[in-house]
């Protein structure tokens, strides 16, 4: 098949890419453009460690093929920062024991900003929802529940 020739928008930045039209955006990400912090695990959209952020929604992008990314703003684990400085959740995760192994972190990350973006103050049942797509074999949850809502109440105070 021919490869195709297009522009992604991911954090940001426009990159110009020649894909094979099957190869999915988590593929894109992690070999042509070395935006390694999204994670390939399932590959059928069932662990959620693959999550980014498509025109603010969250998205498994092992279900997404490139090119129907095109003209869509992508953002990745990469893009939430500031430079070093780390995105409120990201800091959140670190102090209050959501991450262990690291693996889903990049997807619970993003699934938890695209909750606090629609909903800056959730609950603990809502934020469990939001995050229920997302598999998780080290933490048992508790502590990256605690971990999103410390992130919701930093946050709050920076607005």
């Amino acid at each position: 098949m021919k490869r195709e020739e297009m522009v992604l928008k991911v954090n940001g930045i426009n990159y110009k890419v020649i894909v094979e039209p099957w190869r999915t955006l988590v593929e894109v990400l992690r070999e042509t453009l070395g935006l390694t912090g999204t994670k390939k695990s399932c590959n059928e959209g069932e662990c959620g460690s693959c999550t980014v952020m498509m025109d603010g929604k969250p998205v498994a992008s092992c279900l997404v093929l490139a090119v129907d990314a095109q003209g869509k703003e992508i953002v990745t684990i990469e893009g939430i920062s500031e430079g070093e400085k780390l995105h409120p959740i990201q800091e959140a995760f670190l102090k209050h024991g959501g991450i262990q192994c690291g693996f889903c972190t990049p997807g619970m990350v993003m699934s938890a900003k695209a909750l606090l973006d629609e909903n800056p103050k959730p609950t603990v049942a809502e934020i469990r929802r939001a995050i229920s797509g997302n598999l998780c074999r080290c933490t048992g949850y508790q502590h990256i529940v605690d971990s999103i809502m410390a992130a919701s109440k930093m946050m709050d105070k920076k607005s």
